[in-house]
């Protein structure tokens, strides 16, 4: 299986690199991990809504662009469906199931997107009701990925 992330920006703290790193390295038996960030779009300080909009509906074109075409796409959304980890290992496999071998998880920007990534998106999934830094969010999102393979494969993660 072939999963990207597509998101906006890059990792500034160690820590969060450091993480990232970490799972991607456990990901390598299990799939192809490939991250795909784009540069955040500049929001002036005190921006009118018609601006705000305006940089939203640049960096979510930028964001959909970046999405693989054959891809299926989850995007990480608070108004989306939680899911647990043994759900989301479901859902995975399921969509291995029905030949679906490119999965894009796709994370917006520090400011959102518009609806038209949500039109775009397979599913909307919500971490939870918190609401977490798009760059914290692509560690849980590599864990949760990685778990998912653990739990389909009835393979130990804790111990």
């Amino acid at each position: 299986m072939k999963i990207s992330i597509v998101c906006v920006g890059k990792i500034k703290e160690k820590y969060l690199t450091e993480g990232i790193a970490e799972f991607t390295k456990r990901l390598t038996p299990y799939c192809k991990l490939e991250t795909i960030a784009i540069g955040e779009e500049k929001m002036p300080d005190s921006p009118s809504p018609a601006e705000k909009e305006q940089v939203l509906a640049r960096e979510t074109e930028r964001l959909i662009s970046a999405i693989p075409a054959s891809a299926h796409v989850v995007l990480l959304d608070l108004q989306g469906k939680e899911v647990t980890s043994p759900q989301l290992a479901e859902l995975m496999d399921g969509w291995a199931l029905a030949g679906k071998s490119h999965i894009a998880f796709v994370i917006g920007g520090a400011f959102g997107y518009t609806d038209a990534l949500r039109k775009r998106a397979d599913m909307r999934w919500s971490f939870s009701k918190l609401t977490f830094t798009h760059q914290m969010i692509r560690l849980l999102l590599v864990e949760q990925i990685y778990r998912a393979f653990k739990i389909s494969r009835n393979e130990k993660y804790h111990w």
